[in-house]
């Protein structure tokens, strides 16, 4: 068999697999969309539980992909992602508990009245399946579950080849027992177990099967698939880019500017952590030499990348195999010119400015137009669960109206309006009979 046969071989093989998956889950779908909130949250609740229950079996999958993951060369940031330890899950449980208690959003809501007796509501309605394919992280295999299950919608999970051990045993061992264990269908959440880069592709052509697919990970290839599924008719809510910026004002206090930065650098393989410093060229000489002392000192030493670049300024270095401890610093002409600079030059994840000036930080945050601003604040805050209390499926940045910034559980709904006789609302109507 030739290469090209092969391809084509391999292709349909993933096609199959993701559609059985996918069938699987639309069979159990209908009643999840249909079941209590109650009843959701009590997933939710048990999904924490075995989390603690079936930690040894989950560690010790985790041991395996984190073994091979070494072999095979992973940097530290990577394998920084993808390790699981006791305190990560104990982590993935705490969030788990607070989404459980967390309000679910209305299905309905009265929005007015038009002629007639009659009146216009708004309802939520599940999706019904959701495609997912997300980067080698096992905690994510949690966090879209859940916000899937919050929803009331059923999902086929794709993830990177390294972290498919753990990733199955987080199925196995939590998200399907506890599904079952409130009485619904642990169909309802796919993994698909097949590696190989071709599940991925197959993910985002099934218009039909999986009209909306989550995508997170690495620039480049998740704009890849973003393509493919607008080609395939697929929509998408895709989080490519990542890299915070940090704008140091001259009036910035220097003690909380140093404090900041080690806040932004606790994690190196992460979309939020500080990629770009910028520093107002009225401090430059005076700021650069302790900054880039302090980055030296840190555990692990933080590289410096100072002018002359041999990269784009905003190169995002948490992608940049065995480079991930590195920040660019870069000088920057006054507020405007540090805004222009992460509006143009970054990929609008994430910027904030450590200024005492109240009126220089207002004009900074007026002039950035990206997803997240912050004032006196680290970028890693641009997170579902530090943001808005609750897990996140990924952080959109797409500059379009929709769901921007950390996507959750509010924004997994298709919006429907409804017009009924005003006489059936007040009965107190159910759009469920």
């Amino acid at each position: 068999m030739d290469e090209q046969a092969r391809a084509a071989e391999a292709a349909k093989i993933a096609a199959e697999n993701v559609a059985t998956a996918a069938e699987a889950a639309s069979a159990a779908s209908g009643a999840l969309a249909a079941a209590g909130d109650a009843v959701v949250d009590g997933a939710l609740v048990a999904m924490a539980r075995r989390l603690d229950e079936a930690a040894g079996p989950i560690i010790e999958a985790n041991r395996g992909d984190c073994a091979r993951a070494e072999e095979s060369g992973m940097s530290g940031g990577l394998l920084d992602r993808l390790r699981l330890n006791p305190d990560r899950l104990a982590e993935m449980g705490r969030q788990l508990r607070v989404l459980s208690e967390t309000a679910p959003e209305p299905r309905r809501r009265h929005v007015r009245e038009l002629p007639g007796d009659l009146v216009v509501e708004e309802w939520r309605r599940p999706v019904g399946v959701l495609g997912a394919n997300f980067e080698a992280r096992p905690n994510v295999v949690v966090d879209i579950a859940s916000q899937l299950i919050k929803s009331h919608n059923a999902g086929v999970l794709r993830t990177g080849s390294a972290a498919l051990e753990s990733a199955g045993a987080l199925i196995d061992h939590v998200v399907a027992p506890a599904l079952a264990e409130v009485g619904l269908d642990p169909a309802a959440i796919q993994l698909v177990r097949l590696p190989g880069r071709e599940t991925a592709e197959a993910l985002v052509r099934q218009p039909k099967l999986l009209p909306l697919v989550i995508l997170r990970g690495s620039g480049e290839s998740t704009r890849t698939l973003a393509e493919q599924a607008a080609l395939a008719g697929v929509r998408t809510l895709a989080h490519a880019d990542g890299g915070g910026v940090m704008y140091l004002h001259p009036s910035a206090d220097r003690s909380l500017a140093a404090e900041l930065i080690g806040r932004s650098v606790d994690r190196l393989g992460v979309c939020n952590r500080l990629n770009l410093l910028l520093i107002d060229g009225a401090i430059w000489d005076e700021v650069v030499p302790g900054v880039v002392e302090q980055l030296a000192g840190l555990e692990p030493k933080i590289t410096a990348s100072l002018p002359p670049y041999q990269h784009p300024i905003g190169y995002e270095w948490a992608l940049s195999d065995g480079n991930e401890a590195t920040v660019t610093i870069a000088r920057a002409d006054g507020v405007l010119d540090a805004a222009r600079i992460a509006n143009e030059e970054t990929s609008g994840l994430a910027a904030g400015i450590v200024a005492d000036d109240a009126d220089a930080a207002a004009r900074f945050l007026a002039a950035y137009a990206g997803t997240g601003g912050f004032w006196n604040a680290p970028t890693r805050l641009l997170d579902g669960f530090k943001l808005l209390a609750v897990p996140e499926t990924g952080i959109n940045i797409d500059r379009v109206p929709g769901p921007r910034g950390p996507v959750t559980f509010r924004d997994l709904y298709l919006r429907q309006y409804v017009v009924l006789p005003a006489a059936r609302q007040a009965e107190g109507f159910s759009p469920a009979g």
